[in-house]
């Protein structure tokens, strides 16, 4: 018990303090995390309302396949970029191993099925209530996915949190894909994990710290945002 305590007293000082090592990490687990979840964003939404208003004759098994995606391994993901992009890999000519380009690309493919699952349960409700409103006013299939894109943008932005919240926890496909080399590659969560093996409690208890915080501001912030949007419409 004295220990953890001394360990939270040590984790708050070296934030109040702004620990450069704890910055930098901190800094460059937010730039990779926001940038894969605005990336799978930007396929799995607009991929969740084609799925939502398009027919096709294994659309069923698509549905089922993306679904089954949002539990994918992160360590086999990682396992799978990792050989893709190494030197003997088809896109190893890149040099992309090992840097944060890597990562982000591994969290892309974590990320994006959670993502477009998500959004295409949302956005199908949708379709189910204003179906034949937009099928009446002959709109064209990027009109009603626009438009049903906007209207559920609160269910999208749920669905876009959930993303990040599970690429700001990942670890596994990272570790393999990043290395975890420190002022290049390390972040919060694989920099957790060594501070503890090495026995550095008092850094890795600030780093959690962090990365709790982060989750919950961005939580805090969607839901001010939501509740500001409500409130302007009345």
């Amino acid at each position: 018990m004295n220990d953890l305590l001394a360990g939270l007293i040590s984790a708050f000082h070296l934030i109040v303090t702004l620990d450069h090592d704890l910055v930098e990490i901190s800094l460059r687990s937010l730039q990779v995390t926001v940038t894969a979840v605005v990336i799978a964003a930007a396929i799995g939404l607009p991929f969740g309302a084609w799925l939502s208003v398009t027919r096709f004759r294994f659309r069923r098994i698509a549905i089922a396949v993306l679904n089954a995606l949002m539990g994918l391994p992160p360590v086999v993901v990682g396992l799978v970029v990792y050989i893709l992009l190494s030197r003997s890999g088809p896109f190893g000519v890149f040099n992309l191993l090992f840097t944060p380009t890597a990562m982000i690309i591994a969290q892309v493919i974590i990320v994006t099925p959670i993502i477009a699952s998500l959004s295409h349960q949302a956005i199908r409700e949708l379709w189910y209530l204003y179906h034949d409103l937009l099928i009446s006013l002959n709109t064209s299939k990027w009109q009603r996915m626009k438009a049903l894109l906007w209207d559920g943008r609160r269910s999208l932005l749920t669905a876009t949190l959930t993303g990040f919240g599970r690429a700001i926890g990942e670890i596994g496909a990272i570790m393999i894909v990043g290395g975890n080399i420190d002022h290049l590659t390390r972040v919060l969560t694989t920099a957790i994990a060594l501070e503890v093996g090495k026995g550095d409690f008092p850094l890795a208890i600030g780093l959690g710290i962090v990365l709790i915080t982060l989750a919950i501001a961005i939580n805090l912030a969607i839901h001010i945002l939501s509740r500001t949007e409500r409130e302007g419409r009345w």
